[in-house]
């Protein structure tokens, strides 16, 4: 019983991390293409 409390704690710490960097990865995203078409660059222009 002990070992089930163990896992559950580190699976749900993996998946707390999990969550956190895919919701930063999405918002960075979507402010980088949202940037670059209303701001092009250089290379865009």
């Amino acid at each position: 019983m002990i070992a089930a409390e163990v896992w559950h704690w580190w699976i749900g710490l993996v998946l707390t991390v999990v969550g956190v960097a895919t919701t930063l990865a999405m918002v960075v995203g979507y402010i980088t293409k949202v940037s670059a078409t209303k701001y092009p660059g250089r290379r865009n222009r």
